[in-house]
């Protein structure tokens, strides 16, 4: 996918920060308010790896792990089961964050347990992460991982992308693919997209240490970031499918800014998206993903 032309109006907030604001506002540990920035970090990695979500899920629900949907190393995903058999089911298929630096599929299932005891599949994807991947081979690996769920279950009823963090930028990625060119169109439309806490546009993270693994040039953030996609003049329709916006209440404000911009785009006309934005959620952001899911798609309170 090429860059997007540089004819943005206006001189982006971020820009007029200094250094160590900048790094700050690109820094989600930092904003935590219940545990400090080294304790938030093990307490997330605990949660999805050692002992309760991946763990109980691959101990309780029928799985197919590490199933390749390329050749290349990281191109694995797993795929959790309902008790009840069956090839048309709707799937969610959840892209995890990390700043594509840090995380994976094996530490991932949040999801899976919640979701399958309602009937559901859950896939969790697993993408090669920075240094030895680049952005676009991860938004490559994306692609290709939709193109593989669809082709392995042609029935389903439906794929729900969920994506957190980088995770969101990707799953956003998807919306603006060219299924085209893949050869097959995942079954996206008319279901809903959730986006938690996600950066769309990359151009900020050029300028902080975050890049230091990801060695993003401008050039490159842009032809990576949703934002800028959605904004060109010359932009291809995604489909058509309903695209929720979520942020933490504790997150940075350029966080809060980022998702407030990227909702605004898709309510113009000629991008023909249908946006919503959640109001900034409170707690810990993936139980109320979780939260949000259940109540979009099974209308429980």
């Amino acid at each position: 996918m090429d860059a997007p032309r540089e004819d943005r109006k206006g001189e982006a907030p971020w820009r007029k920060m200094s250094g160590e604001e900048l790094e700050k506002q690109y820094s989600p540990s930092r904003w935590t308010v219940r545990h400090g920035a080294e304790e938030a970090l093990r307490t997330y990695s605990q949660i999805g790896s050692e002992g309760t979500a991946t763990r109980r899920a691959r101990a309780t629900r029928r799985s197919l792990l590490d199933v390749p949907y390329g050749a290349g190393e990281g191109e694995t995903l797993d795929v959790y089961f309902p008790e009840a058999a069956s090839e048309a089911l709707p799937l969610f298929v959840f892209l995890h964050g990390g700043y594509c630096r840090v995380g994976g599929k094996d530490e991932s299932a949040y999801l899976a347990g919640p979701l399958t005891v309602r009937g559901a599949a859950v896939v969790v994807v697993g993408y090669t992460l920075a240094p030895k991947g680049t952005l676009d081979q991860m938004v490559d690996q994306v692609a290709r991982s939709l193109a593989f769920v669809q082709k392995r279950f042609p029935d389903n009823e439906g794929i729900y992308l969920c994506g957190h963090s980088a995770g969101a930028q990707l799953a956003a990625m998807m919306l603006l693919a060219n299924w085209t060119e893949r050869g097959v169109t995942p079954n996206l439309k008319g279901f809903p997209c959730f986006l938690l806490s996600g950066v769309y546009d990359l151009e900020p993270i050029v300028h902080t240490s975050v890049n230091a693994p990801l060695r993003l040039t401008p050039e490159g953030a842009r032809r990576n970031s949703p934002q800028w996609h959605l904004e060109a003049p010359s932009r291809s329709p995604g489909p058509a499918c309903p695209v929720l916006v979520i942020v933490g209440q504790h997150d940075s404000p350029e966080f809060h800014r980022q998702s407030r911009e990227f909702y605004q785009v898709p309510q113009q006309p000629s991008v023909g998206w249908s946006a919503s934005r959640a109001s900034p959620v409170r707690g810990p952001c993936l139980f109320l993903l979780l939260q949000i899911i259940l109540k979009t798609i099974f209308q429980e309170s």
